[in-house]
């Protein structure tokens, strides 16, 4: 069911590194962005894909792993990412790129999920960095990093408390706790 697989669609950052994706793997979860609908059928997304070791680790040296945990720089080496698409706008097809990264990440993410997969969608990038570390041309603008692999943390979601806390966090067992706001509180009527 599709909720099933939106719950285990975590923002995961923690991952078995031995654990390969190959580059048909990768073209797999593309695949699902490409069938995904785009603003005006204008198709402006463009992908790089990165799942060997040495490329691996130029493009994890250009990420900022989660925000709201200030005392953790990313995952150490063994729990890094097995690959990574980078999600790209050509600016020749588009100015703006609308809902279109988000739809395309998403659908990315949901296969990953369904092929046993975890990831996480990342947007603190030195995006300079990166471009000029993968010879990324000019004409394509750097909107997400999208790190994959197979998950070796346990993510939970709970609501959240009648403090409003949002932020996520790990207790001392490792367990990334994920409050979610209540369906009551979403959802505006009369």
């Amino acid at each position: 069911m599709l909720k099933d697989l939106i719950k285990k669609n975590r923002s995961y950052r923690r991952f078995n590194e031995n654990k390969k994706i190959s580059q048909e793997e990768l073209v797999e979860l593309v695949e699902l962005a490409r069938l995904s609908p785009s603003g005006s059928n204008l198709q402006p997304l463009k992908y790089y894909l990165s799942y060997e070791a040495d490329n691996n680790s130029q493009v994890f040296s250009t990420l900022r792993w989660a925000g709201y945990l200030k005392d953790w720089d990313g995952p150490e080496s063994g729990e890094r990412p097995s690959g990574y698409i980078i999600m790209l706008g050509d600016s020749r097809i588009a100015r703006k790129f609308g809902v279109d990264p988000g739809i395309a990440a998403q659908s990315i993410m949901l296969g990953a999920a369904e092929k046993g997969m975890g990831g996480c969608i990342i947007g603190n990038v030195d995006r300079d960095r990166l471009r000029t570390t993968l010879n990324i041309p000019a004409q394509y603008e750097i909107l997400y990093v999208l790190a994959l692999g197979y998950p070796v943390e346990q993510v939970q979601i709970e609501e959240v408390g009648p403090e409003g806390r949002i932020k996520y966090w790990r207790d001392s067992e490792q367990v990334h706790h994920v409050p979610k706001r209540s369906i009551a509180e979403l959802i505006i009527s009369d």
